[in-house]
């Protein structure tokens, strides 16, 4: 204790350590988490990555772009070459983050012998045995959970279907009806639950288990989006079922200057206010032949205006580009799997462009008035930041239950039909896209996601849910740390 006339010590940071698993969806919401984290008044974070799976410029820019407070740190290539080369991706994600385990243990140690010491620990969604590792140091742990709660509440049950039943979960006679939640059909869970015989179902069901060492959980989502989730939610963390959940979000990419001179933003400079169609399935989301043929010919007959990021189709893989672009070799397009000719017929009204294009920017440009979206979390947000409708067109993960949310909760979605083999076929692609464009149920879904977005945008004011959310979080935060220290 400091007496009067003597220097009272500087007081020492909340130190908080972050653990993003591989892929673009999980690292940049992470880190987005660290840049808030090191926000707040004397608090500072570790961002910990691993080697597999990330590298691209993605990476690269949004860590240049995190401030001085925020430290990152990579722990070191693992070998997951015993794998079969059909591994899901689920399955080589959570492979790699148990086989750097050890390294991780000793990254946690030394930052523990640091001056800062550790407050706390937040690992993402697919990294709850690193709670078994902080558990070890006394450190308490939160996970984060990059999606919404409606994802989560469905994978915090996985171990009780599991338990009841003995079907696959997509032959369950009735709907799934978790509190506060949308009911679901049991096809419309997880990808990565659906084949109870796929090594990734077992490892769901394991990490589902894990949660529950967990402090609580920060979710990437909104009182407005989720609010009937987030009550109930309440409910049960009230009942000690789970541990409780703070609807901290959204978490998402800052707009870069860089950006903003990619040619796709110059194309939309000469368009229209509200005239483009944004056509994306994020950064790991691939189409069959067939489908990326169907979807081609439905856009060029809609007459509408259109943006469109394209991958190279797969027949196998509805992520067939999760990883990176497919392995076609350098200097290969995706844009030369396009139908013959569409490139050129579209010339003026539309523009495809390889592999990536940034979304954030796009989306709030003038000229964009809806989007084509698979319906990862991450693009989610970032629609409803921009206040843009969707045609909602999932693929895999939980993207099937965040299309139901967005079409008959949130009501900012169109849904196509698809035949019984699951392809949209052109004349559905015409039809969706113009009714979003330039119909009635369109204008519904605009006016929908525009107040969505002022409702998100409520909450991150200092008195706003999701800002009170976080700080009582830090709270708890703040106390461990000073408690550690204390001792």
């Amino acid at each position: 204790m400091a007496t009067e006339g003597t220097p009272a010590a500087p007081e020492r940071s909340t130190h908080v350590v972050l653990l993003a698993c591989p892929g673009t969806g999980h690292v940049l919401p992470v880190a987005e988490l660290a840049r808030r984290v090191a926000g707040l008044d004397g608090f500072t974070a570790t961002l910990v990555t691993f080697t597999n799976f990330s590298s691209g410029d993605q990476y690269s820019s949004t860590f240049a772009s995190l401030p001085p407070s925020v430290s990152t740190a990579v722990l070191p290539e693992v070998s997951i070459d015993d794998l079969p080369a059909d591994a899901r991706a689920e399955t080589r994600i959570i492979a790699v983050v148990r086989r750097a385990l050890p390294h991780f243990r000793d990254l946690l140690r030394s930052l523990l012998d640091s001056p800062a010491g550790v407050a706390a620990f937040v690992p993402d969604l697919f990294c709850p045995w690193a709670l078994e590792v902080s558990a070890e140091f006394g450190v308490p742990g939160y996970v984060f959970c990059p999606t919404n709660l409606m994802a989560l509440s469905t994978i915090l049950h996985t171990p009780e279907l599991d338990r009841t039943t003995t079907c696959e979960f997509r032959d369950l006679p009735d709907l799934i009806r978790l509190p506060g939640c949308v009911p679901l059909h049991g096809s419309e869970l997880l990808d990565t639950v659906q084949d109870r015989a796929d090594p990734a179902y077992a490892l769901v069901v394991d990490l589902a288990k894990l949660y529950l060492l967990s402090q609580g959980f920060l979710v990437n989502t909104f009182d407005a989006m989720e609010h009937e989730t987030v009550a109930a939610f309440e409910e049960l963390s009230d009942e000690g079922v789970y541990p409780p959940a703070y609807a901290v979000g959204p978490f998402i990419r800052p707009r870069s200057e860089k950006s903003c001179e990619h040619s796709s933003l110059r194309w939309l400079d000469e368009q229209p206010a509200g005239s483009v169609l944004y056509v994306c399935f994020g950064s790991g989301g691939t189409l069959s032949r067939e489908q990326t043929e169907e979807l081609a010919a439905g856009l060029e007959a809609s007459g509408q205006r259109f943006l469109w990021v394209v991958q190279f189709p797969s027949d196998k893989d509805k992520s067939g580009a999760f990883f990176g672009d497919g392995g076609r070799g350098d200097g290969d397009s995706p844009v030369k799997y396009l139908p013959e000719g569409f490139v050129e017929r579209t010339e003026g009204t539309g523009l495809a462009v390889p592999f990536w294009a940034p979304q954030v920017e796009i989306l709030s440009h003038p000229a964009v008035g809806g989007f084509v979206s698979h319906c990862g979390w991450n693009s989610t947000l970032e629609a409803v930041a921009a206040g843009v409708p969707t045609v909602a067109w999932p693929l895999y993960a939980e993207q099937r239950m965040n299309a139901k949310m967005l079409s008959e909760r949130a009501g900012m979605a169109l849904r196509p039909e698809a035949r019984e083999d699951g392809v949209v076929t052109r004349d559905e692609v015409a039809a969706v896209v113009r009714e979003l464009m330039a119909g009635e149920k369109g204008a519904s879904a605009r006016k929908k996601a525009r107040l969505l977005r002022e409702e998100m945008a409520k909450g991150l004011v200092p008195d706003g849910r999701s800002r009170q959310a976080f700080e009582a979080v830090a709270g708890r935060w703040k106390a461990a740390g000073n408690g550690m220290a204390a001792a």
